[in-house]
């Protein structure tokens, strides 16, 4: 499973508990979904974030391992 889709879950599992929480203390449930419908949306914006590939800084290449100076010939 990709770190996107386990973030995600996680997050869908605070939601729910939150909107039960709003629930049980008598909240209007438009207001529970208006809730849970942006916090699913800050969601899905913060796993976009922490999971997409970063891109090399221009100016920067990209670094490679150097290959130790090969012994001269005997």
């Amino acid at each position: 499973m990709s770190s996107f889709a386990t973030y995600l879950i996680g997050f869908v599992i605070v939601i729910a508990g939150l909107a039960l929480a709003a629930y049980l203390l008598n909240a209007p449930p438009i207001w529970i979904g208006v809730g849970a419908i942006i916090l699913l949306g800050l969601g899905v914006l913060s796993a976009t974030r922490r999971t997409k590939m970063r891109d090399p800084a221009e100016g920067n290449p990209p670094t490679t391992r150097r290959q130790p100076p090969s012994a001269p010939n005997a």
